[in-house]
């Protein structure tokens, strides 16, 4: 590239760079309230039955409610990690959650590719118990 600091970078370059990494495509799903938390509150039992329905098929990666910046609290905000072929498929999905067929939350999908990070499972035989790290 020409430019030493460019605004954008072309995804096969992105995808050349970390060619021996992950490269796992994922899409995020930023779930946000459109008018406050009651519609959210009534939704919420219907909307958590789906996200597991999802991850029981295998489409759900990881999902959870984001706390406000001072960790304190919780203003209706969510992230949905899906597995999907296309931003247009993940967009089908989140269509289908409850939460956004309400109109209680409206949502953003975008892409995200997992190239590093780790994951430890610990299992102890004897309680048949496991950890996540």
């Amino acid at each position: 590239m020409s430019d030493d600091n460019p605004k954008m970078v072309p995804k096969g370059a992105v995808l050349d760079a970390s060619k021996d990494m992950l490269q796992k495509q994922l899409f995020v799903i930023f779930t946000t309230p459109v008018d406050g938390l009651g519609a959210v509150f009534a939704n919420i039992e219907e909307h958590l039955k789906f996200q597991c329905q999802i991850e029981a098929e295998g489409i759900l990666f990881a999902a959870g409610p984001m706390w406000t910046d001072d960790e304190e609290n919780w203003a209706g905000e969510g992230m949905v990690v899906v597995r999907a072929d296309s931003i247009a498929e993940a967009t089908v999905i989140a269509e289908r959650d409850p939460m956004h067929k309400a109109g209680a939350r409206s949502f953003k999908v975008r892409p995200w590719l997992i190239n590093e990070g780790s994951m430890t499972i610990r299992l102890d035989h004897s309680t048949q118990k496991f950890t996540l790290n």
